[in-house]
């Protein structure tokens, strides 16, 4: 997960670098390409083409959808948004899971958990500062991105039983650079081979991320795992600071602050209703 959180927020920092001369949706189209050669070459390497049927096409399509508007946002908040400012305000999206796993799964979400995610918006709102000379309204894009990701991951919780998880990477990888190659003509600036390389290396090593990703959740519940994902805050300020002399203020941290330990509250209530509902 540490590894993860590592190669995710270099992804991110390149992605804010290139955000300055290029438009969100050219960049993710080119996170996509990389992502969509990826899978297609090491689907060919591990001969796992009879393994690439899904039972749920119409689930694969959405998931799809749903990380890949999720990208196209966070990139466009990205451009005005401080990296950290913008990694602490994405760490809402479980909070989003809690609420969309009502009417999507027909979850039953207790008062504590209920309190959880009010808190957890508290610290949201300590971050973005509406009012605030601090807020800017690409802080909205980031929220979206992170409403997409938590949909994109009910989504995955309701496949988990049918699909693998090379088979659920592949189809998001090509049906989403399927539909941002449609839409990218729309918005297309000339790239020189410094941008070309760039893109490259944001899908390659958003893809090593993920791949990171799913085998911390392979070995380790995601109880378990949820503190360490929020070291990604500290890469991106790091990061932040490296590329582009950037330092977060003391409310970033502390909005942060709020927002993981609402987080973890959570991830720790749906350890124990796990082990409720097991017996």
């Amino acid at each position: 997960m540490l590894l993860s959180s590592v190669f995710m927020s270099s992804g991110d920092i390149a992605s804010k670098y290139l955000a300055t001369t290029l438009p969100a949706l050219q960049i993710t189209w080119m996170r996509y390409g990389t992502f969509a050669v990826i899978m297609l070459v090491t689907i060919c390497f591990t001969g796992n083409f009879r393994r690439m049927s899904t039972r749920r096409p119409g689930l694969q399509v959405l998931r799809a959808l749903g990380v890949t508007i999720s990208s196209i946002l966070f990139v466009a908040g990205l451009h005005d948004l401080p990296m950290a400012d913008a990694t602490a305000t994405s760490f809402v999206s479980p909070l989003f899971v809690t609420a969309l796993s009502i009417p999507i799964l027909g979850e039953i979400v207790g008062w504590r958990r209920w309190l959880a995610t009010m808190v957890g918006l508290i610290g949201v709102l300590v971050v973005v500062r509406p009012g605030g000379n601090g807020f800017h309204g690409a802080s909205f894009f980031v929220l979206g991105s992170a409403f997409f990701w938590a949909f994109s991951l009910i989504v995955t919780r309701m496949m988990s039983r049918t699909e693998i998880p090379v088979v659920t990477l592949a189809y998001s990888a090509t049906i989403g650079f399927l539909l941002l190659s449609l839409a990218v003509p729309f918005s297309w600036q000339a790239l020189d081979l410094k941008a070309v390389l760039i893109g490259v290396f944001i899908g390659g090593i958003s893809t090593i991320g993920h791949i990171f990703l799913i085998q911390a959740f392979r070995y380790a519940d995601a109880s378990l795992l949820a503190p360490f994902s929020y070291s990604q805050l500290l890469w991106a300020s790091i990061f932040g600071y490296l590329v582009f002399a950037a330092i977060p203020d003391i409310w970033t941290y502390v909005g942060a602050g709020i927002i993981a330990g609402s987080g973890l509250y959570t991830a720790h209530r749906e350890r124990i209703r796990a082990r409720q509902v097991a017996g």
